[in-house]
């Protein structure tokens, strides 16, 4: 399987993770809310709201474009701080990072 769809699958795994932890919201954050300049976006989103209102639409988005995707990536430290109850969503963030942290 090439890495564009595993991303789209691990992808689809982090969401129903999310759904399954009902940690996925209806309704974004306010607007204001996606101008941070912080990692993160940790001054004005939860670490889930992060996830699913800029990660994830992002990833889709490069996928869609054929783009470039990164390759030195990893997001799973962060969100073990911040949501570390969460074990199935950290199993596929973990599975993102290894398949995306190439090493030069």
């Amino acid at each position: 399987m090439n890495t564009e769809k595993q991303v789209r699958e691990i992808l689809e795994d982090i969401e129903q993770a999310m759904r399954n932890d009902k940690l996925w919201h209806a309704t974004p954050p306010e607007p204001e809310a996606f101008e941070s300049k912080e990692p993160f976006s940790v001054d004005t989103m939860s670490a889930d709201q992060w996830l699913q209102w800029v990660l994830i639409p992002r990833m889709y988005a490069l996928l869609a474009a054929e783009a470039p995707l990164p390759s030195r990536f990893a997001i799973t430290p962060y969100f073990e701080e911040a949501m570390p109850e969460a074990a199935l969503l950290l199993n596929q963030l973990q599975r993102l990072d290894d398949l995306l942290n190439i090493e030069d």
